[in-house]
């Protein structure tokens, strides 16, 4: 019981840990694009 209850925490925090990573990287490819615009315009 302990096992299961172990790995199905280990699975359920990458999950939430995966999800933050690719919001993040969102975040990081719009400040990019928004950086090219910027500087495309001159």
């Amino acid at each position: 019981m302990i096992r299961i209850f172990l790995i199905l925490l280990l699975v359920s925090s990458l999950f939430i840990s995966g999800c933050e990573c690719t919001a993040g990287f969102g975040r990081d490819l719009q400040k990019a694009g928004s950086w090219i615009e910027r500087n495309s315009s001159r």
